[in-house]
């Protein structure tokens, strides 16, 4: 074979498929770069320049360029000459608070900073690498997140509900399919909550423009049916220390929906509550509130109630935990603050 007849070296070699992202219908046009950016965690625009100049990025099976616009419904990929890494689950000895346990169900209060399942970019040091090391046979093994029925978010604190086999597991699912089981989250939002109790009904879904965020499509068009449910606990001058009942569970859905009202969660980064939204523009009052966000430097949310059903006895189970210490001290600032200034 003459050499000008043979493939360039570099299309000779396999490629393995890392990620694989199909744009939304509603997607606006979006460089190539920045929507990978917005959706891959830990993962830099750089990186992803680099990555496009060699080739690996494509778009509906074709090479592009870090500056190609994506459009509704294109399929972007990423594709390296490795595979990609396999998910190992390994059990790991994390101290977990253990609030409740029986040979159905396990309740937990998972701390904030910690992720749910291993998955890109957190591959251990995760609440089911903790659960592995002191359960043994939960159910689901084979999969990336056994006994698990619910979620939450990396920096969210909580309680937690576990299924300790394959029984409770689909029972536990099902409730929170049908909706019958009962969460509260406690939060504190940026601004003065005007009335006393509220229901907030908007449909959730991924934004166009970061993927990483979701947004409130209120004419319910696109995303999925949400309502939350909320009252205020305490009044604390330039924010609000509020309880959330879930209706629906759908993701970041307290976060977009407290924002969708103007009153973003406190040091919510992807929300932008880790701005000074309300209050003064004076320095002292500047780093008083640059203080709390290094009290609490994550959004302040907590699951503080979850009532379900006990998937064996049949009997109403509710457990409740306290605040953890970072938005106790956090409250606690804004406490003495307000009524230092007399709000």
């Amino acid at each position: 074979m003459r050499e000008e007849d043979q493939a360039p070296e570099e299309e000779n070699e396999e490629l393995y498929e890392h990620h694989r992202i199909v744009a939304d219908a509603g997607q606006k046009p979006l460089r190539v770069d920045k929507f990978l950016g917005n959706l891959l965690a830990n993962t830099s625009r750089n990186k992803i320049q680099q990555a496009a100049a060699a080739g690996n990025i494509r778009v509906n099976d074709q090479k592009v360029k870090s500056n190609y616009k994506v459009k509704p419904e294109d399929v972007v990929q990423v594709v390296l000459s490795y595979p990609p890494r396999e998910v190992e689950l390994v059990p790991q000895d994390i101290p977990i608070p253990i609030v409740h346990q029986d040979k159905d169900v396990i309740v937990v209060h998972k701390p904030p900073g910690m992720v749910v399942h291993p998955g890109y970019g957190n591959y251990d040091g995760t609440l089911v690498n903790a659960l592995l090391y002191q359960f043994q046979n939960l159910p689901g093994l084979n999969q990336e997140r056994p006994g698990l029925v619910h979620r939450l978010d990396r920096d969210t604190s909580g309680i937690m509900v576990i299924a300790a086999n394959e029984h409770a597991m689909a029972h536990l699912a099902n409730q929170f399919f049908e909706r019958t089981t009962e969460r509260t989250y406690w939060a504190v939002v940026w601004g003065n909550v005007e009335e006393e109790s509220g229901t907030i009904i908007g449909n959730i879904g991924r934004s166009p423009k970061n993927r990483k965020i979701y947004q409130v499509y209120p004419d319910g068009d696109q995303g999925k049916h949400a309502v939350t449910h909320y009252r205020v606990l305490e009044r604390l001058g330039y924010v609000t220390l509020v309880e959330c009942k879930l209706e629906t569970g759908r993701t970041h859905q307290i976060r977009v929906h407290m924002k969708y009202i103007g009153h973003t969660l406190f040091n919510d980064k992807e929300y932008g509550g880790d701005k000074i939204l309300k209050g003064t523009t004076f320095t002292k009052y500047k780093q008083f509130v640059e203080n709390c966000f290094d009290i609490c430097p994550r959004q302040a949310l907590h699951a503080k109630t979850l009532g379900f059903e006990h998937p064996k006895s049949g009997e109403r189970l509710s457990f409740d935990s306290e605040l953890p210490d970072d938005m106790k001290a956090l409250v606690e600032k804004w406490r003495n603050y307000s009524h230092f200034k007399g709000q």
